[in-house]
């Protein structure tokens, strides 16, 4: 890949789906030899920033093309599909962006989505480990004159070791929750690469340390409070997790239907002879296709939700955006695990298998679907259905 110093500016839905296209098709390349050999994927990050993909959800008035939600979710999905890993890594900047739109001041705006039309990236530092639940944060702000400082630990802080900002969470003196958007050459700040997943290996899930980072006062938006009403921040999260799964269940589907047409008898023309008579695979297949495509429906979908609660934003169309939202992350989740698991029944347990790095994409759902536990989807869906309960306002729903 030939490296540009220019950064593209996409203006358009369909310009978005062009460019993520065509950029799958390259990244899908050598996403196995990235995987086995985990590779850190610098270079393809440069070529994916500088297409200008990462600034599509910044809003028209601020110089980008603020794409639907719908298009957005299909150019993770897109990216997810040639490359799990590289699907994932931009989730928490398009999280932060979404931060920024509901909670940012004017001035904060402006001068942030320039940075990121400008090609910057912005990765996460939120996740702390050893706290009371998922949700608790002792990350500290702490006031320093004109700024604050910053003391802490975090982990599976994915794309801040490709990042130039990190958005940090932080709880300050009076126990209420920020958002830190922290400059990566920040003194004090280590960037640890002690991710040892087994699947999704190049995210860059590591640690985040902060020993007295200092952090100017304008770069800091209220956090805590966009769970304290109505935002569209959760469902936003959660949709772009959904769209990173059903990238990985396409892969794995196309792989699977690849192996069994040429891999298990490379001397056939698929075109123009049956992979299989075997009525076992055949139904293997139907199964898949069926609840592939119901989970690519139900994503498109969901985005269409966000855009109306985006639109129009209150309690009724936010709960009616993460309930169709947990909708499609739920039937991701499943289908990316069971196109996985498919390609290994189907493949046996055949070293090729392995040489085609083709247990990537199980490895990979199963690492990302652990991410925040499906069966709270289910009750959060059964909820709202039955008993018209609205979802509680968080980021993992």
């Amino acid at each position: 890949m030939t490296l540009s110093h220019h950064v593209a500016v996409i203006t358009s839905d369909e310009q978005a789906l062009i460019v993520a296209t065509d950029l799958a098709e390259d990244f899908k390349r050598d996403s196995a030899l990235r995987d086995r050999e985990r590779r850190l994927p610098h270079p393809e990050l440069e070529v994916f920033s500088r297409s200008g993909l990462w600034g599509i959800s910044v809003p028209k008035e601020y110089g980008g093309a603020g794409v639907s939600n719908v298009t957005l979710a299909r150019v993770i999905a897109l990216i997810a599909q040639a490359d799990g890993s590289l699907g994932q890594i931009p989730q928490n900047h398009f999280y932060a962006l979404e931060v920024l739109r509901v909670n940012g001041s004017e001035a904060q705006k402006k001068r942030l989505y320039a940075e990121v039309l400008a090609g910057q990236r912005f990765g996460n530092a939120l996740a702390e480990l050893g706290t009371k639940t998922a949700h608790d944060r002792v990350t500290s702000l702490t006031r320093d004159g004109d700024g604050y400082r910053i003391n802490g630990r975090k982990f599976y802080a994915t794309g801040a070791i490709y990042a130039q900002r990190i958005p940090t969470s932080v709880v300050d003196e009076n126990g209420v929750q920020q958002l830190a958007f922290v400059p990566r050459d920040s003194k004090g700040l280590t960037v640890i690469d002690d991710w040892s997943g087994f699947g999704q290996r190049t995210t860059g899930s590591g640690s985040v340390v902060f020993e007295d980072v200092y952090v100017a006062a304008e770069d800091v938006i209220p956090f805590q409070s966009a769970f304290e009403r109505p935002t569209t921040v959760g469902p936003l999260a959660q949709i772009l997790h959904a769209a990173i799964d059903t990238g990985i269940a396409r892969a794995a589907y196309e792989d699977a239907l690849h192996f069994v047409r040429t891999k298990t008898r490379p001397w056939i023309d698929a075109t123009h002879e049956k992979a299989t008579d075997d009525p076992l695979t055949i139904k293997s297949f139907g199964h898949l296709s069926i609840r592939l495509h119901a989970a690519e429906a139900l994503l498109e979908r969901s985005g269409e939700y966000l855009d109306k609660a985006q639109a129009e934003t209150n309690a009724e169309t936010v709960a009616a955006a993460s309930i169709a939202v947990a909708e499609a992350r739920a039937i991701s989740t499943e289908i990316s695990l069971a196109a996985g698991s498919t390609l290994f029944e189907l493949a046996g347990s055949q070293a090729t298998l392995i040489e085609h790095g083709l247990d990537r994409h199980w490895r990979n759902a199963r690492v990302h679907t652990l991410h925040d536990p499906v069966r709270w989807k289910y009750h959060a869906v059964g909820n709202y259905y039955l008993n018209d309960e609205n979802p509680p306002l968080r980021g993992t729903i």
